[in-house]
């Protein structure tokens, strides 16, 4: 019965001695876990505390860069490095413009969509790869300066900037594409899309109404569109360093156009019609493979101390000169006078419309083929005349 007795105790004290030995682990379980939720959330307010800071700092710097210029509010920040603008930016939303140049900023905030009183954002040279659709919501956007960045795509959001005047996104490299919508920027005025990759100049940029002032210099321009004539209002048309081989006769049309750059391009020759357009104060044909050799005579005398290298050898004058001598040789080609000795018939199916040179002398006849003109023409001048033109077509 003792035996008995001893085991019974044995077995009692054993469970209640492991019955203490859980009740301690779960009891330093839970210490654990508590303390990694202080920890955590310890962490959390020290992240959040120095998320605050930062942006504390952030919002003095950006005060700092604050200015006003004829009553407008400007930051203003220059080669310094703001590769992203914090969100705490928005607390500045009355800016007016803003002027941030070599700084590697690498976007356009999201966030701009805030700034309902912008007039100007200036962001040229710098690294910004796209404009976001947000930009559609500055309605009071004036002038929208890209240029010198890597932007490759223009979003049709942009369209919804309305009183937009002023749009420079020269530099851009591989920007070779406008949206249809870009043509109801009714307002704007001054397009710059120079240095670029476009092959045409778009329709939507010839549909502008009140476009004053075009820059497509330094593309891959290939030919101009027929109906350029639609941009009534512009004045200075820049094409420079293209690849352009003719220019469409309705240039001539362009009765507001003052100037017009067209230097380093394939141009054969020029519009006899271009010397009809009596606005044109500035024209520029240097360095292109004119058919024609013109040179200007020299105005220096010996009573005179002129500099020749101030005047412009292939610019208004040189045109002018360039069509009456491309004129002259036609006539040499073909005389008019000889048309009166051919008989009606001949006279019927032979049309000529000579327009700048021989290389661009254009022959219409109810004969489509050389052979057929010549075969029919009953006049030996004539026939030589067309024969020697013919070769050296």
């Amino acid at each position: 019965m003792v035996g008995v007795a001893v085991c019974g105790s044995i077995s009692s004290i054993k469970a209640l001695w492991e019955t203490r030995i859980r009740r301690r682990k779960e009891e330093q379980e839970e210490e654990q876990e508590q303390r990694r939720r202080r920890k955590a959330r310890d962490g959390a307010t020290g992240r959040l505390s120095l998320g605050v800071w930062e942006d504390r700092v952030a919002l003095a710097q950006l005060k700092q860069k604050l200015l006003t210029e004829d009553g407008r509010l400007i930051l203003r920040i220059e080669q310094e490095e703001w590769k992203s603008l914090p969100g705490c930016l928005v607390q500045l939303s009355q800016v007016q413009e803003w002027q941030i140049h070599r700084t590697g900023l690498q976007k356009i905030p999201h966030f701009i969509s805030s700034f309902q009183n912008l007039l100007v954002l200036d962001l040229s040279r710098n690294g910004v790869t796209e404009i976001p659709k947000q930009i559609g919501k500055l309605t009071q956007l004036r002038e929208l300066l890209l240029s010198y960045n890597r932007i490759q795509f223009v979003p049709e959001e942009l369209s919804c900037c309305e009183s937009l005047e002023r749009l420079e996104m020269a530099m851009n490299r591989d920007l070779d594409h406008l949206p249809d919508q870009f043509r109801n920027l009714k307002k704007l005025q001054h397009l710059d899309l120079s240095m670029n990759n476009f092959t045409c100049l778009p329709d939507c940029v010839v549909a502008l109404p009140v476009l004053e002032w075009l820059d497509m210099g330094g593309n891959q321009l290939q030919h101009l569109p027929e109906d350029i004539h639609r941009m009534e209002k512009l004045h200075a048309l820049w094409l420079q360093r293209n690849k352009l081989e003719k220019l469409p006769e309705n240039i001539s049309r362009m009765a507001s156009l003052d100037t017009l750059a067209l230097s380093c391009n394939r141009l054969r020759d020029i519009p006899s019609l271009m010397e009809n357009m009596s606005n044109l104060r500035f024209v520029n044909f240097r360095d292109n493979p004119l058919t024609l050799d013109v040179t200007l005579p020299s105005r220096r005398t010996e009573d005179e101390d002129e500099d020749e290298d101030d005047r412009e050898m292939f610019g208004r004058e040189f045109m002018h000169m360039y069509i009456q001598e491309a004129r002259k040789r036609t006539y040499t080609v073909l005389n008019p006078a000889d048309l009166s000795e051919l008989s009606d018939a001949d006279r019927n199916s032979v049309c000529f419309c000579y327009s700048n040179s021989l290389k661009t002398l254009r022959v219409w006849a109810l004969f489509w083929d050389m052979g057929n003109i010549l075969d029919n023409v009953k006049t030996a001048t004539l026939k030589v005349s067309l024969a020697e033109f013919f070769s050296q077509l």
